[in-house]
């Protein structure tokens, strides 16, 4: 079992993966942080200075010690924001990826091999030689 294990750690798109979430929660929490710190107050600002994080519709306001139930559609907002700016960041990463992929595929391209009638021709060819 151990074996199995360490062969199915050991495989390269396992790490890779691993490395990819890591990565990309480290991303995650900065883009989060740039949406709530950077884009989201000058947004605020332009629409009268309106705190998105906030905005929330109360369903039942807080009584004593039970907590007020509402919709907080403000930090919804936050988060399509966030969603909004990693989704373009990952297409602009796969673009450039897709890029890359493109020009080592033209480069490593064989060169094309004989059309079926330089093939009969050459065969042809190999024939009368070992004729003489």
């Amino acid at each position: 079992m151990f074996k199995e294990f360490r062969e199915f750690i050991s495989r390269g798109n396992v790490i890779d993966l691993a490395v990819g979430v890591i990565i990309g929660g480290a991303f995650g929490a900065i883009v989060k942080s740039l949406t709530d710190q950077v884009i989201m107050p000058p947004i605020g600002l332009i629409t009268g200075g309106i705190d998105f994080s906030q905005l929330k519709i109360v369903l039942k306001p807080a009584v004593g010690k039970a907590p007020e139930v509402a919709i907080a559609y403000g930090a919804f907002i936050n988060s399509v924001v966030t969603f909004l700016i990693i989704a373009f960041v990952i297409f602009l990463l796969v673009k450039a990826v897709n890029a890359l992929r493109r020009e080592q595929a033209a480069e490593a391209a064989p060169p094309p091999g004989p059309t079926p009638s330089e093939a009969l021709l050459t065969e042809i060819r190999d024939l009368l030689k070992t004729r003489t």
